[in-house]
């Protein structure tokens, strides 16, 4: 599975995806002077920021590691998703500023089944979108690719607020329209935020997950020849991390023995997909001997 074609995929098929929608709602929502329409027609427009980020960040970050990135590009992943992040609490602002301006100032739209039926379009496309992008994120752990899928079901949900916003003006309830524009923003916000903390945490190389490490122990603990481990860190190189730690084995043991120990280890962690690269270092402990009944 070449996670990086994948994700090449994802972010095409958001791009077309949401261009299709930005233009079919940006004409409803100004002809119609429906807030929560525009709004969520720029919330399209964020989405295809977001696609092309997507796609630019896979593919830097699909570049083999040379002399100067001896660990590859794998950060550009979670580069571009704190862009993507940037953007969407960007947006979300500029929305909310915008919206509390028409609560105070007043508006009302003119119902239309326009409305209606590009709220229904947007609510199939968002859905079939995060379908597709939420199981991917999930087979390729890239956090790109899960940002794009997050946005999709969000705007799947919110896009079902706008189709109520815009049934409610049929009965000239017009403050459904603004309130659904202030969900909007709050929703687009709150999930760049946790994009930006997520791409955050990786970039200041943060410690492989618990349970990851948890699996690492266990091999270890499969060979007795291991009588202690010190120094276990890890760091992220991409999506995934790279594991150095040290073993002690009996200074008896020959040098060839013990590493031949330490490189059944490293083969066996490298089985585990959060670990690209494992470092074992292998120091000798004298081991307390038991007295010689021999005689």
């Amino acid at each position: 599975m070449d996670r990086y074609k994948i994700a090449k995929r994802v972010s095409l098929s958001g791009l077309f995806g949401n261009l299709f929608l930005l233009i079919i709602k940006s004409i409803v929502g100004l002809f119609s002077n429906s807030h929560a329409m525009i709004a969520d027609a720029m919330n399209s427009a964020g989405d295809i920021l977001s696609s092309c980020l997507t796609y630019f960040g896979n593919k830097i970050a699909s570049k083999p590691r040379d002399d100067f990135h001896n660990m590859g590009y794998g950060k550009a992943e979670y580069i571009f998703s704190i862009f993507i992040a940037i953007s969407m609490i960007y947006l979300a602002m500029k929305l909310f500023i915008s919206t509390i301006k028409v609560i105070f100032n007043g508006s009302s739209y003119n119902y239309s089944i326009f409305l209606v039926i590009v709220s229904g379009i947007t609510i199939l496309i968002k859905l079939l979108l995060f379908i597709y992008t939420n199981k991917v994120a999930k087979k390729t752990n890239n956090l790109l690719i899960l940002a794009n899928s997050i946005d999709h079901r969000n705007d799947f949900l919110l896009s079902i607020g706008t189709f109520i916003a815009v049934i409610m003006a049929k009965y000239q309830i017009y403050f459904v329209d603004s309130l659904v524009s202030i969900i909007i923003t709050f929703w687009i916000c709150l999930s760049g935020i946790n994009i930006f903390v997520e791409a955050y945490r990786v970039l200041m190389d943060r410690a492989i997950d618990k349970e990851s490490e948890k699996q690492v122990y266990k091999i270890i603990d499969k060979y007795p020849e291991v009588k202690k481990v010190n120094h276990f860190n890890s760091t992220a190189v991409g999506y995934q991390y790279q594991v150095n730690f040290t073993i002690f084995v009996d200074g008896e043991m020959s040098t060839f023995e013990s590493h031949e120990i330490a490189n059944k280890i490293e083969k066996e962690l490298m089985k585990i997909p959060s670990i690209s690269l494992a470092v074992i270092h292998v120091n000798p402990i004298k081991i307390k001997k038991g007295p010689d009944n021999s005689n």
